[in-house]
């Protein structure tokens, strides 16, 4: 036997998750089944929560003020190479 669970989200967050789990090759209802599981499993949340310090705040803020400060890489050795100088 199942039952439904419904959620709001917010439009932007809900598409950007989808097209990620599309990529994945699972559904939102397979993704809650699996974060459902770990939880029971776990016996409490599945990942770790954390309330963000003053200086991870700044550095949200900071990115979010300016974006154009913020490095991109084509992939992991690159970034890797970058944060090893």
């Amino acid at each position: 036997m199942t039952t439904r669970i419904q959620a709001r989200i917010e439009e932007p967050l809900k598409k950007e998750g989808e097209r990620i789990l599309k990529q994945l090759g699972i559904t939102t209802t397979e993704l809650m089944r699996m974060t459902f599981r770990q939880l029971v499993m776990k016996k409490g949340i599945p990942f770790e929560v954390n309330i963000p310090n003053t200086e991870t705040i700044e550095s949200f803020e900071e990115a979010e003020k300016h974006p154009e400060k913020l490095s991109s890489y084509t992939d992991v050795d690159e970034a890797f190479s970058d944060m090893l100088k």
